[in-house]
């Protein structure tokens, strides 16, 4: 492992409504918890970059990415993408053309090191009371084989992966587990989302001792 940062860390988000944190304060989303307990560890970290829109499939990131032009490099850069290709019923086969591109976009702007790119799973909403009527059995399979590609493409790329989908499923017996539009996370959710994240985090920076902070003291 490489030695503890030195310098100023800045990270890039990319991802949908789940990154910008939909129907949820700003500072309860996971990108803001997850800058907020590494502040509160010591690490000096740079005022996030986050590119982001509920609603967002794979294409329409790409068309943001090129409208945002960020020129400089980041030493962690975050994918989550995904939900809304398969809420839109679109093929798999243009997912993961698109993820790949995606995923080459996230290295590039890791100044190339893909170990430095940390791609999230896609959240299951089919146990939300929004899938209400919806058939949920055939949403579940579908997030599933998305996560199959995106975890697939990410262990070839050589990034990290997170998975959040097994935590979004506890949102069926734990209904705190989800904000007030019975669809996205709530802040407690974003919080188990982050504390995921972190130690992946650490390990891409180098950071061996850390004292994480809480969520309710961040």
């Amino acid at each position: 492992m490489s030695a503890p940062v030195s310098h100023e860390v800045r990270i890039l988000f990319l991802g949908d409504s789940y990154t910008v944190g939909e129907s949820v304060a700003n500072d309860q989303a996971w990108p803001s918890r997850l800058v907020a307990m590494l502040r509160a560890g010591g690490v000096i970290v740079a005022a996030p970059v986050i590119i982001a829109q509920t609603g967002w499939t794979t294409d329409e990131l790409s068309a943001a990415i090129d409208a945002a032009r960020p020129r400089e490099t980041f030493d962690i850069v975050t994918l989550l993408i995904g939900v809304n290709n398969q809420y839109r019923d679109r093929p798999i086969e243009a997912y993961q053309e698109q993820f790949v591109e995606l995923l080459e976009r996230a290295v590039d702007f890791a100044a190339g090191v893909a170990s430095h790119v940390i791609v999230l799973s896609v959240p299951d909403w089919s146990i939300t009371p929004f899938a209400n009527g919806r058939d949920r059995d055939r949403i579940s399979a579908a997030i599933d084989a998305f996560n199959m590609v995106n975890r697939a493409e990410a262990k070839y790329a050589g990034a990290r992966y997170v998975d959040i989908t097994l935590s979004s499923r506890r949102a069926a017996s734990e209904p705190e587990l989800l904000a007030s539009d019975d669809l996205h996370p709530s802040g407690e959710m974003y919080a188990i989302w982050a504390d995921l994240v972190l130690p992946v985090a650490l390990d891409i920076l180098g950071i061996r001792q850390f004292q994480a902070a809480q969520p309710d003291e961040l």
